[in-house]
């Protein structure tokens, strides 16, 4: 005797070796031997043989229609037995009932399962919407085939192109277009990005970049809307003439200088930081938006502004306009140079010129400083700065020998084009404006802990940076105290530092109390923002690197090993793995063969070609 059986979901045959009534021990087709409950059992069988049983059921099953077998069917629960005698009109046969079990069985959306061998037909309504449903599945199904047939053949279909940013950016892998995606890159071996940009879904490379970081962090977009500045009292108007020192492409510009000849014959310098904070007051629609971007978002070619421009108008110091600023002047010893009073105030300046990189290093520099020229505008005034930057940095204890020989790059974007500069960092522009800036974000620090208002200071200690509303020394710089307080017009940190001291001059209470929410959440939100805008920035710089690449044709590059295979090219800020190159010692100059460039994935590859001087130590630091 041969039974029809149950198993884990499926149907199996078996010939029984024992019937112990409420278990069976069985022989499978394959010889195997189980012991099954007799529950399991659906039918007993002599006929046909039980190698053909099955394969003549499912074909007997297969002649069934479905329809016709659900109007055959009682409206209560029933046994598939009873079905196949009304079906057949007669006692049917084993094979008949397993043909109308199977039938039953494969047949979930007109059937419902109670039991092992009993069913129920589903009422006229569910059965309606679920062979709707089973239809718009299956419309789905010859879409989502369509969209992975053109893919994979990288053409676009049409209905993707509302949907490619959340394709590229934030796939819902429930989606049929991510799907049939999916599928595609799976056939071609490729990556979602690159289908896509070989089936021309992406205007350029530079742009699946840019608006990547815009879907995830400006989702609103980098527009504004208007903003009503608001009025600040009349202030007074000072008696110096300021000028200020940025790159050319700058247009918040934050600080500006200021030298005047005392009556006693001492120096007094001035340095004058815009006062946006004035028409920003804490919770007002500006201040809103500026906490909710934090900085301003630079990179190569472009920057997304923290404040609107007609905010930025207003307080920015351009040449030829009057501005309300954040003056701290510094009484100078003629002789020493050594501060021998400061003090602070919130006034209106005249702004007499913008001094730009470009035009004034190749004037105002270690070697025409060593030879004495004056002739060129402020120069004077430059010599003075430059020597007081030089007195500052020794009294931090930071004096050095003007040899440093690292560089800053320069990105100038001019139609798609790039071409990557470099100036010496540490050059006396540089001195003189930084240490100036240290020299007013420590002493503003230290006025504001001595008056009890909190802040947000930057300090490090054991070579750790971080952000605290505590002062504290930072090692680095040398000071005991040290807080961003110059760049309010492209940092908010700042802004908020200028209003707590434009708060303390003027002898009112704090803007900020101590352990005020608000100044918390600020130093949380901004290092996370911050970070992200630099990793952005770093980013985009190595993109218009590869593209310099390509774009000058270069075919070897020279570079220094930093560690293993890490190394750091030439004339451009690059660094990158050279999986190819054999091992070397750090420090050892080598020449690379350029290979293929990705510029979704920013890889560069290459071929070690040698190595062309011994090697120097390099330190981990500078690596």
């Amino acid at each position: 005797m041969n039974i029809l059986y149950e198993e884990d979901g499926s149907f199996k045959v078996g010939s029984i070796m024992t019937d112990n009534t409420s278990s069976l021990q069985i022989e499978s087709l394959s010889g195997k031997r189980s012991k099954i409950k007799a529950a399991n059992v659906m039918l007993r069988f002599t006929q046909p043989d039980m190698g053909e049983f099955l394969p003549q059921a499912e074909a007997m099953a297969g002649e069934i229609e479905v329809e016709f077998l659900w109007e055959c069917c009682p409206p209560d629960e029933f046994g598939f037995e009873q079905t196949a005698n009304e079906y057949y009109g007669h006692t049917p046969s084993a094979l008949e009932s397993a043909a109308v079990m199977l039938r039953l069985h494969g047949a979930p959306i007109y059937f419902h399962r109670k039991g092992k061998g009993r069913y129920r037909a589903a009422p006229p309504d569910v059965l309606k919407a679920a062979l709707a449903g089973a239809e718009k599945k299956r419309i789905q199904l010859e879409l989502q085939a369509r969209y992975t047939g053109q893919l994979s053949k990288f053409e676009l279909p049409a209905e993707f192109a509302e949907h490619l940013n959340h394709l590229l950016y934030q796939p819902d892998r429930n989606t049929l277009e991510v799907k049939a995606l999916e599928a595609a890159c799976a056939a071609t071996h490729l990556s979602a990005a690159h289908l896509l940009h070989q089936c021309g879904a992406l205007p350029s490379t530079h742009d699946y970049h840019y608006n990547k970081f815009l879907f995830e962090n400006f989702p609103k977009g980098t527009g504004f809307p208007a903003i009503e500045i608001a009025p600040w009292a009349e202030l007074p108007l000072a008696t110096a003439q300021a000028f200020s020192i940025d790159d050319a492409s700058t247009t918040e510009i934050d600080d500006a200088f200021s030298v005047e000849k005392l009556a006693n014959g001492h120096w007094r310098i001035g340095v004058h930081i815009a006062a946006p904070a004035l028409g920003l007051p804490r919770d007002s629609a500006g201040d809103v938006i500026a906490a909710g971007r934090l900085s301003t978002v630079y990179m190569p070619g472009q920057k997304i502004t923290m404040l609107p421009d007609e905010v930025v108008q207003a307080f920015t110091l351009n040449a030829d306009h009057v501005c309300p600023a954040l003056s701290m002047y510094l009484e100078v010893d003629s002789e020493t140079l050594l501060i021998t009073s400061h003090e602070s105030r919130v006034e209106r300046v005249h702004i007499a010129a913008n001094l730009r990189h470009d035009t004034l290093e190749p004037l105002f520099n270690e070697e025409t400083l060593a030879a004495g020229r004056l002739d060129y505008a402020y120069a004077p005034e430059l010599r003075l700065l430059w020597d007081f930057a030089q007195q500052l940095e020794a009294l931090r204890g930071k004096a050095s020998d003007n040899s440093t020989t690292q560089v800053d790059y320069n990105f100038n974007i001019v139609d798609d084009r790039v071409s990557i500069t470099t100036r010496r960092r540490g050059s006396p522009i540089d001195k003189v404006v930084s240490e100036l800036m240290i020299l007013v974000n420590s002493t503003w620090g230290k006025q504001l802990d001595e008056h009890g208002f909190p802040g947000i200071y930057r300090t490090q200690n054991n070579g750790k940076v971080k952000m605290s509303t505590v002062a504290a020394p930072h090692q680095g710089l040398g000071v005991a105290q040290y807080m961003w307080s110059s760049s309010p017009l492209r940092r908010y940190v700042d802004m908020v530092n200028q209003r707590q001291i434009i708060a303390m001059l003027a002898d009112a209470g704090p803007v900020y109390a101590k352990n005020d929410p608000a100044l918390y959440g600020v130093v949380r939100d901004f290092e996370v923002m911050y970070g992200i805008y630099n990793d952005f920035q770093r980013q985009m710089e190595r993109y218009w690197c590869l593209r310099w690449i390509q774009q000058e044709h270069v075919e070897t590059l020279q570079a220094t090993v930093l560690r293993e295979n890490l190394v750091r090219v030439a004339n451009i800020p690059l660094v990158f793995k050279a999986h190819a190159m054999p091992e070397q010692a750090p420090g050892t100059k080598v020449t690379l063969g350029v290979g293929d460039i990705d510029l979704i994935d920013l890889n560069l590859h290459t071929r070690f070609i040698g190595a062309e001087t011994a090697a120097v130590a390099v330190t981990e630091e500078a690596a």
